[in-house]
């Protein structure tokens, strides 16, 4: 509410900003190998990333078509991409200590292909890919990345107080247990961020008590307990939700009355809390500022080069993608010709954002990044959390030069004459935008860089200011009135004078750093006001589709057909070699020969595994010319196809599963399923009965809008967007007339 009334904003932004970026659209879509865990047998899928970046798998292409409940639902807030099962071994290994297979014995896993693409996360379950290429592998990476990279940032930007008060709230619990640095975990939404904590401490409890009673060989021992932790991980998450839930509920029905207080006596609550202040920063200020003089202002400098390099220059190579970008176009059009030219790169660059292939360039200069020496003196447990949110801001500042690029092309389109015109009107509106991309890039970045130093160097000194002042904050409860004690709060004062004891540090840094032309920022003096205050009144419009608005097609396509013909910002991964597309249409030639159905195994011989890419795309033939519904050869892992479940089954490893979690699906991230969309049950046993609809959960972080930002603003979380379903029985059911992909609520 201060802020409200007091606050100033910082430095307004030049570039557009898209309302609805993705609306409509499909990321990507293409075939892919999965794992199926329950009859240990590779099978081909259709896979369809939506604009909310959950991974949805479907039986193949015909079924999405047609509509038909998706197989396999993923939220990957929380995961890691791994591309070697000799990584993945690793990681295994090392959940379970003691637990290694012995050289020359089987694994946990077997991969056909040189070329996997492995889902791990800690808790929840593991999802197994493979591809033919490493060309095809690259691209599913980028993709795959891209959906982990937007899951995890999963608490609402839009919240201005709930999501500062939940970050504050995850870290002073892990305060409490003297865990000050950066974590990992705190990724997705609310309730998988909750479920995460837990597990934290739960998970070395459970190992100790059901790692000796595992039995079998080492491989099977580790499955079993995979199993396990998914679903503790699930049991958690259903509490965790239903707790959360309750405390959201409570807060909102008590937030009206606290607002009216805050209001009526906002000036004697601020006279309190400065009165407050004052007495923590003449007990605290003089020790702090000794630790940051002798503990943090050396290292500043060093932290803040680390970061502004790789950042500088991913947010540059976002400039010259752009740049590339509208110039090809710009010459296309002009040897090509015409205004359906125009019309069909426009409607490709209006979400080259998103394209993961594309940006990946820019992505990948944040891997540079590299805190060495200083990751163990501030207790930085890994850098991961800076790279994802420097990612973030290029994906959006590359939306936002485009968004405004479109914009302002279209306003021009009808008063251009014949090519020239076009070609000339192209080239002035992108130097127009790459201006306020350079001004806005440097806001954005000196932003960023402030906010990381903030989230390395404050933790490090609660942690060393613990010991002498921590114990002594109650004695200053007795100077906050009784009526002021919701509002108030001792410890939330203290970290805000410690953050103000280094803070003026790291501004003079990065305004120093903003001194130096190969870091290409702009100085604190260079402020824009108003620059085009007729561009921000053209973004507020309606969005721009370029297709329908210039195709000139009078008629409506169906909605079976629109969906069907979905955009897609990635063009579906064909093998260059000649070799047959994973789509597989192209063998269903007219006229070509009639496929033969696979032979029978013979009894008691077990099948050996394809681990020629020869065979792979043989039993992708057959597969392909189906509906899912004829007999389909299936890619073993080395086991008996005789012997094993089918998929959708539950499986004898599977039972210990069952039995913990009451239910036979999971929440947090979703598994095989029949279908329907109904009002989400509470209990586990009405979530068997039921099932669970479609959830949807936007997410970012709360900006300050004053300089000095409390201290809830300097705890970055890395946040996601959570689309669940849950399975209703074994079999399929049939198409509901109601929309189960992952762009529409329940």
């Amino acid at each position: 509410v201060r802020y409200e009334i007091e606050g100033t904003g910082g430095p307004q932004a030049q570039l557009l900003h898209r309302k609805v970026p993705l609306e409509d659209h499909v990321i990507y879509s293409g075939n892919i190998f999965q794992y199926i865990e329950e009859n240990k047998k590779w099978r081909n899928r259709f896979c369809m990333v939506p604009h909310n970046y959950g991974l949805v798998l479907y039986e193949n292409k015909l079924a999405y078509e047609r509509q038909l409940p998706p197989r396999v639902l993923i939220n990957s807030a929380g995961y890691k991409i791994l591309t070697s099962v000799e990584q993945y071994l690793e990681l295994v290994n090392n959940s379970l200590p003691g637990v290694t297979p012995k050289s020359g014995h089987s694994s946990i896993l077997k991969c056909p292909t040189d070329f996997p693409l492995i889902l791990w996360h800690p808790y929840a379950r593991h999802y197994y890919f493979c591809v033919m290429t490493g060309k095809e592998q690259e691209k599913w990476r980028a993709v795959f990345q891209d959906c982990v990279r937007h899951c995890n940032n999963g608490i609402s930007e839009d919240s201005k107080v709930e999501a500062p008060a939940f970050t504050d709230a995850i870290r002073m619990y892990r305060q409490s247990k003297e865990q000050y640095g950066t974590w990992d975990m705190l990724c997705g939404n609310e309730t998988q961020v909750l479920s995460n904590l837990v597990m934290e401490e739960l998970l070395p409890e459970l190992r100790s008590t059901i790692a000796p009673r595992l039995k079998g060989k080492a491989p099977e021992r580790q499955r079993t307990w995979i199993q396990v932790s998914d679903a503790v991980y699930r049991m958690v998450y259903e509490l965790a939700k239903e707790q959360y839930d309750a405390a959201v509920a409570r807060c909102e029905q008590e937030r009206p009355q606290l607002e009216s207080t805050i209001r009526t006596d906002m000036d004697q609550i601020i006279t309190s809390k400065e009165h407050l202040a004052s007495k923590i920063r003449a007990f605290v200020l003089p020790k702090a500022e000794v630790c940051v003089r002798n503990h943090v202002q050396p290292y500043i400098s060093s932290i803040l080069e680390a970061l502004m390099t790789p950042t500088s220059q991913g947010f540059a190579e976002v400039r010259e993608v752009f740049f590339k970008e509208v110039t090809d176009m710009n010459m296309n059009v002009v040897n090509e010709g015409g205004l359906e030219k125009l019309v069909e790169y426009m409607e490709k660059l209006s979400h080259l954002a998103f394209h993961p292939v594309k940006m990946q360039s820019c992505y990948e200069k944040m891997d540079q990044l590299k805190l060495e020496g200083l990751q163990q003196r501030f207790d930085v447990s890994s850098t991961s959390v800076f790279k994802q949110r420097a990612q973030i801001h290029m994906r959006q500042q590359m939306d936002d030069a485009v968004h405004t690029f479109e914009t302002l092309l279209h306003q021009e389109l009808g008063k251009l004459q014949g090519k020239d015109d076009l070609c000339k009107s192209i080239q002035r509106i992108l130097e127009r935008v790459l201006k306020k991309f350079d001004y806005d890039s440097s806001t954005v970045r000196k932003k960023f860089f402030r906010e990381a130093l903030l989230q390395i160097t404050i933790p490090f000194l609660l942690r060393k200011l613990a010991p002498t002042c921590k114990g002594e904050l109650a004695k200053f409860q007795e100077l906050i009135f009784e009526d002021f004690a919701s509002f108030i709060l001792v410890e939330n004062t203290y970290e805000e004078v410690v953050l103000q004891s280094v803070m003026k540090d790291i501004m003079q840094a990065v305004k120093e750093a903003a001194v130096q032309r190969k870091h290409n920022l702009y100085r604190d003096s260079m402020v824009m006001h108003n620059s085009d205050p007729n561009l921000h009144l053209l973004g507020e419009g309606l969005p721009i589709d370029w297709s329908e608005e210039y195709s000139g097609q009078p008629e409506a396509e169906p909605a079976a057909e629109r969906r069907r013909r979905a955009k897609q910002v990635v063009s579906v991964i064909q093998d260059d070699e000649g070799a047959l597309p994973y789509g597989a249409e192209a063998l269903l030639q007219p006229g070509s020969p009639e496929p033969q159905e696979p032979e029978e195994a013979h009894p008691g011989v077990p099948p050996s595994p394809p681990d020629a890419v020869k065979e792979i795309r043989e039993a992708l033939a057959q597969e392909s010319l189906g509906d899912g519904a004829g007999v389909e050869e299936r890619l073993v892992n080395g086991t008996d196809a005789g012997g094993a479940s089918e998929e959708g089954s539950i499986s004898p490893l599977a039972q210990p599963h069952q039995r913990l979690t009451g239910c036979s699906s999971p929440i947090p991230e979703a598994q095989e399923r029949g279908g329907g969309g109904s009002t989400p049950p509470t209990s586990p046993k009405a979530l068997c009965e039921e099932g669970l609809g479609a959830g949807q959960l936007w997410a970012g972080v709360p900006e300050p809008s004053l300089p000095l930002p409390p201290a809830s603003h300097w705890m970055v979380p890395v946040p996601a967007r959570m689309s669940l379903l849950k399975k209703q029985g074994g079999e399929e059911m049939p198409a509901s007339p109601r929309c189960h992909h992952l762009d529409k609520g329940p």
